[in-house]
C-alpha cells in the first residue's frame, strides 16, 4: 500500500543514511523504463515510438543538472515513471485498498512533517546522487523540492480514475487548485505534506461520485 512506502523509506533512511544512495540508484534504474511504458502505452494518445523520448530526456537531465532544462527533463522522467508505477499498482491492487492507502499516506505524511520526522531523512534522500547521473528519486527546482512519493500518490490517483475521464479531469483540477491554496502555508512553514491535496481531491471526487451514483472503474490500459 502507498502508506507503507513512506514509512519504509523514511524509516530506512533515518536508520541507515547510506541507504539513500542505494535508493537513488534504484530510482535511476527503475524510473526510465516505467517512463517509457507511460509514454508508449499509458498516457492519452500514447504511441510506442513515444517511449524513445525517454532517451533525450535522460540525456538532458544528465547533461544539464541544476539548469531549468535539466531539472524539467528530470521532473518529466520522474512524473512519467510514477504513472507507470501507479498503473502497475492499480492493475494488481483492489481499488478500495488503494483509496485507503492514499488517505493513510496523507495522514502519515502530515504526522511526519508535524513531528519533524520527515525533514531530515527526506533531505538526505533528496541530496543523494547516483555518481554524476540524474537524481530521479525526487523533484528539484532550484531550492524547491518534492519527494518521489508525492508524485507517485498523485499518479496513482490518476491511474485509479483513468477509465472515468470526467472524474479524472475533476480530480486533476481539484488537486491543482487545492495544492495552490495549500501552498499558501509556505508563508508560515518550510515543509508541507504534498499528499494532503491529493487525498482531499479523492475524497471530494468520491463524494461527487456517490451523489451521482457512479463508482470507480478500474483502468484497463491508459492513464
Amino acid at each position: 500500500m502507498p502508506a507503507l512506502s513512506i514509512v519504509f523509506v523514511i524509516g530506512l533512511v533515518a536508520i541507515v543514511g547510506e541507504s539513500a544512495t542505494f535508493l537513488s540508484w534504484l530510482a535511476l534504474v527503475a524510473v526510465p523504463p516505467f517512463a517509457a511504458l507511460a509514454l508508449g502505452r499509458l498516457v492519452r494518445g500514447a504511441r510506442p515510438v513515444w517511449a524513445l523520448a525517454v532517451v533525450p530526456l535522460f540525456a538532458l537531465a544528465w547533461a544539464s543538472p541544476g539548469s531549468l532544462a535539466g531539472e524539467t527533463a528530470a521532473t518529466a522522467l520522474t512524473a512519467l515513471g510514477c504513472i507507470g508505477l501507479g498503473w502497475l499498482l492499480v492493475s494488481v491492487a483492489p481499488a478500495p485498498w488503494l483509496k485507503l492507502g492514499i488517505y493513510a499516506m496523507a495522514i502519515i505524511d502530515t504526522w511526519f512533517v508535524a513531528s519533524n520526522l520527515l525533514q531530515g531523512p527526506n533531505g538526505v534522500l533528496s541530496a543523494a546522487a547516483p555518481a554524476e547521473l540524474p537524481r530521479l528519486q525526487a523533484v528539484h527546482f532550484g531550492s524547491a523540492q518534492m519527494g518521489f512519493g508525492d508524485l507517485f500518490i498523485a499518479a496513482t490517483l490518476g491511474c485509479l480514475l483513468a477509465a472515468d475521464r470526467p472524474r479524472q479531469r475533476l480530480a486533476a483540477l481539484l488537486v491543482a487548485v487545492l495544492a495552490l491554496v495549500f501552498d499558501l502555508l509556505f508563508f508560515a512553514v518550510d515543509t508541507l505534506p504534498a499528499t494532503v491535496p491529493v487525498a482531499l481531491a479523492l475524497a471530494l471526487v468520491d463524494l461527487q461520485g456517490r451523489r451521482g451514483g457512479s463508482g470507480t472503474v478500474r483502468p484497463r490500459r491508459r492513464a
